[in-house]
């Protein structure tokens, strides 16, 4: 079903006053007794800390009390666990009735997800952002349904730019090499920091295609990695950031993102591309962080990466009714803003984004939530996805090496990606 259609229907509904869950249709419970829900969550607790079952534990609790026929099991999972062991349960032929992890396209290509118009009221699912639900689909049906997001600034440490003579952060790539320069003369280790390793080169790579004008997929949802556009970018980076020594003593190629923003903390690093909680992280360490978009070929790029991590409703047992009210009493902007606010995250829905951008609590969030609405989030709806984001963490790096013809680099990329794509 087109997103237009739901725009419309959740205006003529909320114009009606309707609010009550398609999903939610009938006695919740079924006419045997009680449902149980399984529930696998990943754990946001940076800090080994019990924030995030705290939370699921108090979402819980008001929605059981609100619906006596269901009782919803939670179980939370660290984020290197969590993907392999719902997988492994899916498997097993005993898959949780909702996860929240971080990819959902293997399981709606399989066919063993409910799609989001099965499980969400009209006004839930209409007030999704709109990055998002692009980025929930497969196959042009939404599966996966956006829990939380984060997009990505150009983070820059205002007091090494005060010693370097910068006055304004830079809103071209000409403007960003030429601040570069300027951090290098003053012995700054990392003048701009370029993570281009195996850990996240999926993410940095995304970041300077948009920033360049393109990306990794075309209108028609193909990939296009070896675009005129994308190499146009690279040989950008290798030639005025990487080839001029603006990168650092570790090279793109071996430098992972939590390596560089751990630098950052230090006081080591004058620019990188940066999320919420390493603005956090940095304060604490005394590093007064300035933030901008991210600067494009001539201007602000045309769009910034955005990220999300998904919740789902699996079919294997059968509770679609109870799996969509407890989908949409989570979706409330209550429950969102919380999740989100505790966890430097933005919120996935319209209404709590706004929200959180007019509460003073929340200002330091305000730059990436106004660049969420236009960002764009790499193709997580494709199966190829996983495979050809593995090819880019290995490989990328080589394009801005000394002699590197980036070109040849994204074209082998490429070959591999489309023959990945043809085997969905």
């Amino acid at each position: 079903m087109q997103r237009r259609r739901f725009l419309g229907l959740a205006a003529a509904a909320s114009a009606l006053g309707l609010t009550t869950a398609l999903s939610g249709c009938g006695t919740l419970g079924g006419e045997s007794g009680d449902v149980t829900l399984k529930l696998i969550a990943a754990d946001y607790d940076l800090n080994g800390g019990d924030s995030t079952k705290k939370y699921w534990a108090g979402v819980v609790s008001a929605f059981e009390a609100q619906n006596p026929g269901v009782k919803v099991q939670v179980q939370i999972e660290s984020w290197n666990d969590v993907d392999r062991k719902v997988a492994e349960l899916v498997k097993a032929g005993q898959a949780p009735d909702i996860a929240q992890i971080g990819a959902y396209a293997d399981y709606a290509a399989a066919g063993q997800l409910y799609a989001a118009d099965e499980l969400l009221s009209i006004r839930v699912q209409a007030n999704f952002l709109a990055p998002l639900v692009a980025a929930g689909e497969h196959k042009r049906t939404q599966y996966g349904l956006p829990f939380v997001a984060s997009t990505r600034l150009l983070f820059f440490n205002e007091e090494l730019f005060d010693k370097a003579g910068i006055d304004e952060p830079p809103t071209t790539w000409d403007e960003l090499a030429a601040a570069a320069v300027k951090l290098k003369k003053k012995d700054v280790p990392y003048p701009f920091a370029l993570p281009l390793g195996p850990e996240e080169a999926q993410a940095e790579t995304l970041m300077w295609l948009l920033s360049g004008g393109d990306g990794y997929t075309d209108a028609t949802d193909h990939y296009k990695i070896d675009s005129e556009a994308n190499i146009r970018t690279f040989e950008w980076l290798r030639t005025h950031l990487v080839a001029e020594g603006l990168t650092g003593p570790v090279a793109p190629g071996k430098l992972n993102r939590k390596d560089a923003f751990a630098a950052f903390a230090r006081g080591e690093v004058g620019m990188l591309n940066g999320h919420p909680s390493l603005m956090q992280e940095a304060e604490k360490k005394g590093v007064k962080v300035g933030k901008i978009a991210l600067p494009g070929v001539d201007g602000k790029a045309r769009a910034t990466m955005g990220v999300a991590d998904w919740i789902m409703g699996f079919r294997q047992n059968g509770h679609r009714k109870e799996i969509g009210a407890f989908l949409d009493f989570a979706f409330s902007d209550e429950n969102v803003l919380k999740f989100a606010g505790d966890n430097d995250l933005l919120p996935a829905t319209v209404t709590a984004s706004a929200r959180m951008e007019s509460e003073p609590e929340h200002a330091a969030l305000r730059e990436f939530l106004q660049a969420l609405p236009d960002s764009q989030l790499p193709p997580v709806g494709k199966t190829s996805w996983a495979q050809v984001s593995g090819t880019i963490k290995k490989s990328i790096g080589k394009a801005v090496e000394p002699g590197a013809k980036p070109a040849e680099v994204l074209g082998r990329i490429a070959r591999e990606a489309t023959v990945a794509e043809n085997a969905e």
